[in-house]
């Protein structure tokens, strides 16, 4: 009988090392095959160097990759702590449909009962967006942006062929708009959320792994 070919791995990218410091702390259980969770550093060029680096590994080269941390709301009646499924990622270089967006949507209302999540386009954007931008890309249809979704999920699938995602913690929203993330309440509610998604992205990890028709 020929060996089983090993199971594609899972590559979970944030920027920030608050954001890594979540995921490393939080609920790790439920994995269904290999998973590295890295931080790429903050921006689409940091983003973009990392992602490219790590899928040269051999070990990493068939990875499925999951952008996740912070975002900001562009919708009114967002909150910090609510939950962003990207169904697509767009900045000015290109867009990347995502996959398995139903799925994680299911998972993480499973997991966070409650708790609010949102489904749209997440934008791309080289610099922290306050006050009339976020009027002007909420006007694009996007419901969400941050600075390195975009950039990771189309540095992956210029690397190859792969199942890309990102979910995203809204930490600040046009009613409730941060100074410094984890200073005030609606960092640390971020935080905490961020510390409960794993087993989702777990989940969809797996439904990937199952045979395909």
């Amino acid at each position: 009988m020929s060996a089983q070919p090993a199971p594609a791995p899972l590559l979970i990218a944030c920027a920030l090392g608050i954001e890594h410091l979540a995921l490393r702390t939080g609920d790790r259980g439920g994995a269904g095959g290999p998973f590295s969770v890295v931080r790429t550093g903050m921006g689409p060029k940091a983003a973009e160097r990392s992602v490219n680096r790590l899928l040269a590994e051999p070990a990493l080269a068939d990875a499925a990759v999951l952008a996740t941390g912070f975002c900001a709301g562009l919708a009114p009646g967002m909150h910090p702590g609510d939950l962003v499924v990207a169904e697509e990622t767009r900045d000015p270089h290109g867009t990347v449909p995502c996959v398995g967006t139903d799925l994680l949507v299911k998972e993480l209302v499973r997991i966070l009962p409650g708790r609010t999540v949102h489904t749209g386009p997440v934008t791309g954007s080289d610099h922290v967006v306050r006050g009339h931008e976020r009027s002007d890309l909420l006007a694009t249809g996007a419901i969400a942006v941050d600075m390195e979704s975009a950039a990771t999920l189309l540095s992956a699938v210029r690397a190859g062929e792969r199942p890309v995602a990102a979910v995203r913690v809204v930490v600040d929203a046009p009613e409730h708009e941060l100074v410094r993330i984890g200073t005030v309440r609606g960092g640390i509610s971020a935080f905490r959320v961020l510390r409960t998604v794993l087993p989702a992205f777990f989940e969809w990890h797996r439904s990937l792994l199952l045979p395909r028709r």
